[in-house]
């Protein structure tokens, strides 16, 4: 069973997608055979880019939309486009200041359902929308929304130690979309409530229970966590019955599936308990679902069975490993 759950998310497109992040990081590192280096204000591998900046970090991040999803459901794509980027700021221990937008479309109908999403989004978050570019006049549709935001104290992608306990945060008030491999636990919750569940992670952070993490990305629970273990350059095990998920949801799915709300965390062992609880007090089901070593390789756990589903010392994922790692 678990030999089968490691070749379907070894393949998974949200996984081998990451791959592409490989062509930025081989120019923007000044690895052998880019076109030079860049002097950066900020690593490069955290959901968001955070800029040094007074007390605090400017954070910067954009998210760009899976054309098949935008085409299948324009207006939840309007939606998800200013959410996900919402969730890449609280996912840095940070609070969002505001979104800018870039939409193409074939006409001015085009437009209408994802303007519509991105404003419901917008109001539910109290993100505003600020500015961007829309045309109406292009050959294809096509969406991508950028954000700025602030934190205090980070939680980043490079800071997971080994001996950490990994903690899986998913709001499962919701349900899978239709068509595609998203849970949607957010268009039809109260507003202040999300926002109240998005406070955890900053509150986290500036009690100094958490320095590192991920939001759950479309490379699900499996990709998220090797996206922070390669930048931490470390490895973990990763128990697959602990992870919260519906009970109405094959395993492979769900491993797969971009949650509205879901954030992978590393945590010191001391601490694990009060992080646990900051997400029950809000009705979040939460778990640790696995520890951190230094192995550079994740393995999978299930019913009594291991398996490495990658190995990241023999095979980069996106090539954005903390400098100085072998």
């Amino acid at each position: 069973m678990l030999g089968g759950v490691a070749a379907e998310l070894r393949g998974a497109i949200g996984v081998l997608a990451k791959r592409d992040v490989q062509i930025p990081a081989r120019y923007l590192s000044g690895a052998p055979g880019a076109a030079g280096s860049v002097e950066r204000p900020a690593a490069l591998g955290d959901d968001c880019a955070a800029i040094p900046d007074g007390d605090g970090y400017l954070l910067l991040a954009a998210e760009g939309i899976w054309p098949a999803f935008l085409e299948g459901d324009p207006r939840f794509a309007g939606y998800s486009a200013v959410m996900v980027n919402v969730s890449d700021v609280y996912a840095m221990g940070g609070r969002p200041i505001a979104v800018v937008d870039v939409v193409w479309g074939t006409s001015a109908g085009a437009l209408e359902p994802v303007w519509e999403g991105m404003v419901a989004a917008s109001r539910a978050y109290g993100v505003p929308i600020v500015g961007g570019h829309t045309s109406a006049r292009s050959p294809y549709n096509a969406l991508a929304v950028a954000i700025a935001g602030r934190a205090r104290r980070l939680i980043t992608s490079f800071a997971a130690r080994p001996g950490d306990v990994l903690v899986a945060a998913i709001d499962l008030r919701g349900e899978m979309h239709a068509g595609h491999p998203f849970w949607n636990a957010s268009t039809g919750a109260d507003p202040a409530r999300l926002r109240g569940d998005l406070e955890v992670l900053p509150a986290l952070a500036e009690a100094g229970l958490c320095d590192a993490g991920k939001d759950i990305s479309m490379g699900g629970v499996a990709g998220t966590l090797l996206m922070l273990l390669e930048t931490s350059c470390a490895g973990a095990v990763l128990d697959l019955e602990a992870v919260p998920r519906p009970r109405d949801v094959p395993l492979a799915r769900w491993l797969l599936a971009f949650p509205s709300y879901g954030f992978l965390l590393s945590v010191r062992p001391r601490v694990a308990g009060e992080v646990l609880s900051a997400f029950a007090r809000r009705g979040i089901a939460s778990a640790a679902v696995g520890a951190v070593d230094g192995s550079r390789r994740l393995t999978l756990q299930a019913a009594g069975e291991r398996q490495t589903l990658w190995d990241l010392s023999a095979e980069p994922l996106t090539g954005l490993a903390r400098e100085g790692a072998r």
